[in-house]
């Protein structure tokens, strides 16, 4: 991960955005955009979904930011066929990576909650590593599958 890429990460920490939406600035900045109402209702993935301690906002955040590339957005538009093969393909990497580093001993976790145990030096520690980690991932798994990280998308009302 890129130095740049980490104190921009730990800059939009500061200024109080939590996992998911620093992954969607980070996306939507890769192109060259701004949307402050989907950063607001990404606040809602935080915490393990409004700070409830279940599946991880660096997680849930990553699979909203391959859905920015690849979803449906207007009617006329189709989702990318490799929508949710990504997607999937991006649970099981953090399920058998953070999940099974962090997760309790009897099973692997994707809990925001078992991989931070509440704790914030735990937090301090792994969720920065894990917001990186989750938005490089994202951005192999775009590259891969032939998704311009620009985002050049036909916005036209045609």
């Amino acid at each position: 991960m890129e130095d740049t890429t980490l104190a921009r990460m730990m800059e939009l920490k500061q200024q109080g955005y939590y996992c998911s939406q620093i992954l969607m600035i980070m996306g939507l900045e890769l192109q060259g955009k701004e949307n402050p109402d989907l950063i607001r209702a990404m606040h809602g993935l935080a915490g393990g979904l409004g700070f409830s301690g279940e599946t991880c906002g660096a997680l849930t955040g990553g699979a909203c930011l391959l859905a920015l590339y690849t979803g449906k957005g207007r009617p006329s538009d189709e989702e990318h066929q490799s929508i949710n093969p990504m997607i999937i393909d991006l649970v099981e990497w953090f399920k058998n990576g953070y999940g099974q580093e962090y997760g309790t001993a009897s099973s692997y976790s994707i809990r925001c909650e078992d991989i931070t145990t509440g704790h914030a030096q735990n937090i301090a520690s792994r969720c920065p590593r894990m917001v990186a980690g989750t938005f490089q991932k994202v951005k192999e798994l775009l590259v891969e599958n032939g998704i311009d990280l620009a985002g050049v998308i036909d916005e036209s009302d045609d």
